[in-house]
């Protein structure tokens, strides 16, 4: 164990690990208020790995909010529990269940979501009687995310005398009845914050709704190193990172309508710094931990203390300097954030709009950014016919050569009778006259083509679902139809003669009645 910290530079523990560690390995149960990024997450691997071995079965099991989350754990089991070959598994949705329940078979620590655990129990595919060691991690974001049902009830599987470990960013009254009813004469451990105040830079931005995103852009640009936007709302955090990337900045979104395999990739990008700026939700970012992340905005202000302190909490850590800002527009959003000021600890430092030079690019870049991506935009599920683009683009010639004649015309006209040339100003102020006319018919046109655009989705949205209509409307009639083409095949059977008598009968009939007309 101590050859392979030091392979991955841990030559010292951190002092969540000083007081942890030793008290695991008395099999004392553990309440412990830590953040992460703390090394909180080594401080119960390691005793857990230590005690330990292949043919002992399943002995430990981790809960965790997320998949995220599920996954880093599971790594870190893995990447420390090298020589001893134990079997470790992380369970969590999104991915086959099939495979899990094989890994199960042979494995010694699970690593899962609440909800995944469940079905595993339902199908009686693990059991846990056999649990020593349960690890509550993140406990606070699964209470806050309404699993404590999904604990109780797994809690139910296993048996009393176990050692637990319960880890908490905060302790709410509900992380204490919490302890107070399933650990045992705890250890309480309360460590102060990983973030440093003189590390963690806080500003906050006082400015408007329109404003925001050129803000946000103008200070991506300048700050090119890691960094991770918060937003609120899942499909909000999607558009951002799409306008983002049309202004040139290398942007993705992480949030929960994004597939397993889409937020492992997207993760694992963004820590191997392929991209630079990952915009993220808050269930998405929990227990996410990635180095070298030096920005964290606050696009959309968080509703309350806690989040804002999850938030900030990713950057300034390892003793390395950070920045947090935030950017408030609306009233509301100065509402939730003056709480955050008379509630918080840390210094954060006010600024305005003044105190941030915009170019006039960056200004114009946003008074269009979605026309300016709409016009670029073919929209893939439209096709024009060749026809049309070929009569377009006659009128678009034909309108171009009579603004030309109709800008020659001018010049003519403004020429002096006299032979002499007009000044340089004129012509100047007649070009940008013309230049400001060529741009309005542009966007006039560019309206009209999307009006044209809107209207053909319109009508193919009408004939679908005419079509779907239809197609209903048929297969109604067929079933009416085969249901009473059944009724009346059943009426001909019943009006159907019976037979009479067998073939033997009918043969002596028929023999008798020739006999008889002999």
């Amino acid at each position: 164990m101590v050859s392979l910290l030091e392979q991955h530079g841990i030559t010292e523990p951190t002092p969540v690990q000083e007081q942890i560690i030793p008290a695991i390995f008395e099999g004392r149960d553990v309440l412990a208020q830590s953040e992460t990024g703390s090394g909180k997450t080594l401080s119960f691997a390691i005793p857990v790995i230590e005690q330990l071995n292949r043919r002992d079965g399943l002995k430990a099991l981790v809960l965790v909010p997320t998949r995220e989350l599920c996954v880093q754990v599971s790594g870190e089991f893995e990447k420390f529990s090298r020589g001893k070959h134990l079997g470790i598994t992380s369970v969590y949705g999104g991915v086959s269940i099939n495979t899990q329940i094989k890994k199960i078979k042979t494995t010694n620590i699970i690593v899962a979501t609440p909800g995944r655990l469940i079905d595993l129990l339902d199908r009686k595919a693990v059991h846990l009687d056999t649990i020593q060691f349960l690890v509550f991690d993140e406990a606070d974001r699964m209470l806050d995310m309404g699993f404590i049902k999904d604990i109780e009830r797994i809690l139910r599987h296993m048996q009393q005398k176990r050692q637990t470990l319960l880890f908490s960013a905060t302790i709410s009254k509900e992380i204490a009845d919490l302890s107070r009813k399933y650990l045992t004469d705890a250890v309480h451990v309360r460590l102060e914050s990983g973030v440093k105040e003189e590390f963690l830079h806080q500003t906050y931005y006082q400015t408007t709704q329109d404003l925001k995103l050129p803000l946000l852009i103008h200070l991506l640009k300048h700050e090119r190193d890691l960094a991770l936007v918060f937003c609120n709302r899942k499909h909000f955090a999607a558009k951002l990172a799409k306008k983002l990337s049309a202004q040139g900045i290398l942007a993705k979104s992480l949030h929960g309508d994004l597939s397993q395999a889409q937020r492992e990739r997207v993760t694992n990008d963004f820590r191997h710094k392929r991209f630079s700026v990952l915009i993220a939700t808050d269930v998405a970012a929990r227990g996410l931990h990635i180095e070298d992340i030096t920005h964290v905005y606050n696009y959309e202000i968080p509703r309350d203390v806690e989040s804002y302190t999850h938030r900030v909490g990713r950057t300034a850590r390892a003793g390395k300097s950070g920045e947090a800002i935030s950017l408030v527009a609306s009233s509301d959003e100065q509402k939730f954030f003056k709480q955050i000021l008379f509630t918080y600890r840390g210094s954060i430092t006010l600024k305005v709009l003044s105190d941030v030079k915009l170019t006039p690019l960056e200004t114009r870049e946003h008074s269009g950014p979605e026309k300016k991506h709409r016009q670029n935009d073919h929209r893939p599920g439209i096709r024009r016919h060749e026809p049309q683009r070929r009569g377009n683009r006659r009128n678009d010639e034909q309108r171009d050569g009579n603004e030309r004649d109709e800008r020659r015309g001018n010049r003519l006209h403004d020429e002096p009778q006299d032979g002499t040339q007009r000044d340089g100003n004129q012509r100047g102020g007649n070009r940008r006259q013309n230049e400001q006319r060529d741009g309005n018919r542009q966007d006039d046109n560019q309206r009209r083509g999307n009006r044209r655009i809107d209207n053909r989705r319109n009508d193919n949205r009408r004939n679908d679902n005419r079509r779907r209509d239809d197609q209903r409307d048929d297969n109604k009639r067929r079933d009416d139809q085969r249901q009473d083409s059944g009724q009346q095949k059943d009426q001909s059977q019943d009006r159907r003669p019976k037979k009479k008598g067998s073939w033997k009968e009918k043969w002596q009939d028929l023999m008798r009645k020739r006999r008889e007309g002999r």
